[in-house]
């Protein structure tokens, strides 16, 4: 087990880290930064939000990445094994619902997570005999090689650790910002959000926690291109579309105040 634990952490530690050229997201772990591409990102942020609208704890999160890393590298596959789609490789003929609604990754995960709280005591088990207790897949182990990664990035997008994930992008954000959009798919995946214009283009979602405010945060960083986002604020931290290799970054001292009372702020 521990060569395999040591193989996951290198695997995420030194995988392809990407070209200053193209579009990529870092989640910052406690013991390794995990690279990922703005795909991926979106979906593990995703899977976050779900993860927050049903209260559920960041062991749940560490599960489904550990699940999602294994079938489907966190990509949502149009195709897999028979009629397996999806980030989690769902098939429709074993009832997880329609080939349409589990290419949804909200729905796929809303799915997953009620089948793990089903899972007599899952927080006790190890995260891959969680993982194959949902899964039922043919060889469960192979979940543990990404247990590490797994709970280095849940860390990071559940916004247990804060200002940990950033992304950046191969062009500029150009157009109009989509508000509208971001609100319609920030409520389907976190729930009921508190959100209003703050100015223009500016909307602020009001959240209660700071590790709730860092998933959402996370979120909007990692949805950006999508919804040409071009800065998100979030607890006295700025980050940019224009300079977002740089990650966050403290915002001004006489900004920070204004700033804290928007909570988590994206235009």
């Amino acid at each position: 087990m521990l060569i395999i634990t040591a193989l996951a952490i290198s695997k995420a530690k030194h995988a392809g880290f990407p070209t200053p050229g193209s579009s990529s997201c870092l989640v910052h772990g406690g013991r390794f930064d995990v690279p990922l591409d703005a795909g991926q990102a979106g979906i593990a942020a995703t899977i976050a939000g779900v993860a927050a609208h049903h209260s559920l704890p960041v062991r749940a999160i560490t599960i489904a990445y550990a699940a999602a890393l294994q079938e489907s590298d966190l990509q949502n596959l149009p195709y897999g094994d028979r009629d397996s789609v999806g980030v989690f490789q769902q098939r429709p003929s074993a009832g997880w619902g329609s080939r349409h609604k589990l290419l949804d990754p909200i729905y796929a995960t809303t799915r997953f997570f009620a089948a793990l709280a089903a899972v007599p005591r899952y927080l006790r088990l190890p995260v891959y005999q969680a993982a194959q207790a949902v899964q039922h897949s043919a060889d469960g182990r192979a979940y543990r090689q990404y247990a590490p990664q797994g709970a280095a990035m849940a860390s990071g997008f559940s916004g247990r650790q804060p200002h940990a994930v950033w992304c950046w992008y191969s062009g500029p954000i150009r157009g109009r910002s989509r508000l509208s959009a971001a609100e319609t798919e920030l409520r389907r995946t976190f729930g009921r959000l508190a959100i209003r214009h703050a100015g223009e283009p500016l909307a602020e979602v009001g959240v209660r926690t700071p590790a709730a405010r860092w998933a959402v945060a996370a979120w909007l960083v990692s949805h950006a291109s999508m919804f040409r986002l071009r800065r998100v604020t979030c607890q006295g931290y700025q980050w940019t579309a224009a300079h977002g290799r740089k990650g966050w970054t403290a915002m001004p001292r006489s900004a920070r105040q204004s700033a804290a009372r928007l909570g988590v702020a994206f235009g």
